[in-house]
């Protein structure tokens, strides 16, 4: 019974308590996916159904996480997954305290989508910023809340992601020659405007925009906005009857 409330396993060679990062991924990327079908299926098909059901996993299953990982489903399914791969083990203590951040997250979520369902700027916002943490752990292994946890111990954390914590010299293969410094800041700065052309230079010509648009709208330019559609949809039935009458 004791091992239950043992947050993590002990492994030879490390002093603390540990957990296999290479599972946190794979369900990072698992839940990822998840959330991202959710929201496709939101603003493309108008229905939150399979949201609804993700979102109520999503909150138990980092509950769950928190309490004790070893019987996370999503983590399970990771295991499955990278049952092969050698495990990278990092401090416990750390991606607990990450979880305990997705855990929080994921209330609002939950009562925002599956108890108070509507239309709201909040509940996009905090969708959004999950994607962010699962999508930066699956694919870069940054864990942000595991970052933000060296902010509050006054002891270094032991044994990061990928290493981050310990002090290292790059490879040679890590750094950047000029023409790759070129290369990369010219990349990112296409990205940051074609993001930006994206969200403001076609805001009717995208169904994604326009519901977007449609969700971040208060009451009254909600409002606004539907007598406005009601009237083009007016108008388009007028000129359709005014054909007709033509033959």
């Amino acid at each position: 019974m004791s091992n239950f409330f043992q947050y993590g396993e002990r492994v030879d060679g490390y002093d603390i308590l540990v957990l296999n990062e290479r599972e946190a991924r794979a369900a990072a990327g698992i839940l990822f996916i998840g959330a991202f079908i959710g929201l496709t299926n939101g603003v493309m098909l108008g229905t939150a159904t399979f949201s609804k059901y993700f979102v109520t996993f999503f909150m138990i299953d980092f509950i769950i996480r928190v309490i004790q990982p070893r019987y996370s489903p999503s983590l399970l399914l990771g295991r499955l997954f990278v049952a092969n791969q050698k495990p990278e083990y990092v401090g416990a203590i750390q991606k607990r305290f990450a979880w305990a951040i997705g855990a929080i997250i994921s209330m609002p979520m939950f009562y925002y989508l599956v108890i108070d369902f509507q239309p709201n700027p909040l509940k996009v916002l905090v969708c959004l910023i999950c994607m962010f943490l699962l999508f930066f752990e699956s694919a870069f292994s940054i864990c942000i809340g595991c970052k933000l946890f060296s902010l509050f111990k006054k002891d270094d954390p032991k044994y990061c992601p990928g290493g981050v914590c310990e002090i290292n010299i790059k490879d040679p293969i890590q750094r950047f020659d000029p023409i790759q410094k070129i290369i990369v800041t010219l990349t990112i700065l296409a990205t940051i405007y074609g993001t930006y052309a994206y969200f403001t230079k076609l805001p009717d010509r995208t169904i994604f925009m326009e519901k977007m648009r449609y969700l971040f709208m208060s009451d009254k330019q909600r409002q606004k906005y539907e007598k406005q559609k009601e009237l083009e949809e007016l108008k388009k039935q007028e000129a359709e009857f005014e054909n007709d009458d033509d033959f």
